[in-house]
């Protein structure tokens, strides 16, 4: 029987093969201390999966002489003494000095510190997260594992590294929540118990609402908004039962974009221009909706269609202005006059379907004089 595959050579199996390459080049050149891959990249890769986005923890280098040394675009960013170097197929990279951090005001900012690799580690969200492949000057490679993410990982279990961690950032139960419904990871006892005092500092946490911008993007945003209600977090989004009828639509293929998610949002919200300048959503998502709120006819499968038989499910076609010609009336300002007299009747509530618009607009023009005066 062959014994199983060491976890350091499962994540390095599924790497792609020109990253290997560069960070046992980066790891070269990083001196004792090599580098070390860490975060969601070995996470994805012990899942068997080809993870693309990189963060690699530098020891004992110096990061920004490292960066420059690649020989490659990179941007330093002084205040962490971190760099993002950009790979040849534009993929950015971010080096990070090893550290610790502290919160002296939960909520805000960290202040980072100089630290050890397990420091890195520890400074974390989730045990699943704070996994790391470390590799040496000469390219040995290390699975490192300081917090029991590994058996979370085999169990599926999202478990916050501090009794603190939703107080310090409360951003971090709205990442939570969307790796928990991307990935089918359960809430570990101790994510739960800290969820009220995520709630306490929502407020307080301008790092949330990107969060929650970012559960947009998510390949299904009605299951990670669900799974932020299970968790006794639902209030932190308006209702969300659309979303989750989007995501069935595009579950069958439909084509629902971003902004369509960010629409049906602002349909449930109280006050949807706050809640589009706390989510920065921009002005697309509020235009889609009016779009899909108005009687202008889309085709079929455009974002204005879906949301539309949604949020109208008694919406119908309107009569056009070629069907207005077909009735017999004659190109001019007649169309538009006839096309204004069934906008007005539709707001009314007094037509309900295109047989109703058809009957109504022959009403109409029996009314008109034929014969007009010069």
């Amino acid at each position: 029987m062959s014994l199983p595959t060491p976890p350091a050579e499962v994540v390095w199996a599924n790497l792609r093969a020109d990253d290997r390459a560069w960070l046992l080049t980066l790891a070269s050149r990083a001196g004792v201390g090599g580098v070390a891959l860490v975060g969601g990249a070995v996470r994805d890769a012990l899942l068997g999966e080809t993870p693309l986005d990189l963060d690699v923890v530098i020891p004992a280098a110096d990061v920004e002489a490292l960066a420059a040394g690649t020989g490659l675009p990179f941007v330093f960013h002084p205040a962490f003494g971190n760099a993002t170097v950009t790979l040849p197929d534009g993929r950015a990279v971010d080096l990070v000095r090893a550290r610790r951090e502290s919160y002296p005001v939960p909520g805000g900012n960290p202040v980072p510190l100089p630290g050890t690799l397990a420091d890195d580690l520890w400074r974390r969200d989730f045990a699943l997260n704070a996994l790391a492949l470390h590799l040496s000057p000469t390219g040995a490679r290390t699975l490192l594992d300081e917090v029991g993410g590994l058996d979370d990982l085999h169990a599926r279990v999202l478990r916050p590294l501090h009794a603190a961690s939703f107080h310090e950032d409360a951003s971090r139960l709205v990442r939570g929540a969307r790796l928990a419904a991307r990935l089918n990871l359960s809430a570990h006892p101790e994510l739960l118990a800290q969820v009220p005092d995520a709630l306490r500092m929502a407020g307080r946490t301008p790092r949330l609402w990107a969060e929650l911008r970012l559960l947009l993007h998510e390949p299904r945003p009605g299951h990670a908004a669900g799974v932020l209600r299970d968790w006794g977090a639902g209030a932190l989004l308006p209702a969300t039962a659309v979303l989750d009828a989007l995501d069935a639509r595009r579950d069958a293929g439909a084509d629902v974009p971003f902004t369509a998610y960010a629409a049906a949002l602002l349909h449930a919200a109280p006050d949807p221009d706050d809640l589009a300048a706390r989510l920065s959503l921009g002005d697309r998502p509020a235009a889609l909706l009016e779009r899909a709120l108005s009687d202008t006819h889309f085709p079929e499968g455009t974002p204005e269609r879906e949301l539309r038989a949604l949020l109208r499910p008694d919406a119908y076609p309107p009569l056009t202005g070629r069907d207005v010609l077909a009735l017999g009336v004659p190109p001019g300002r007649g169309v538009g006059e006839a096309l204004a007299h069934l906008a007005a009747l539709r707001r009314a509530g007094q037509v309900r379907s295109p047989d109703a618009e058809r009957a109504a607009l022959k009403a109409f023009l029996a009314t008109k004089d034929p014969h007009p005066r010069p």
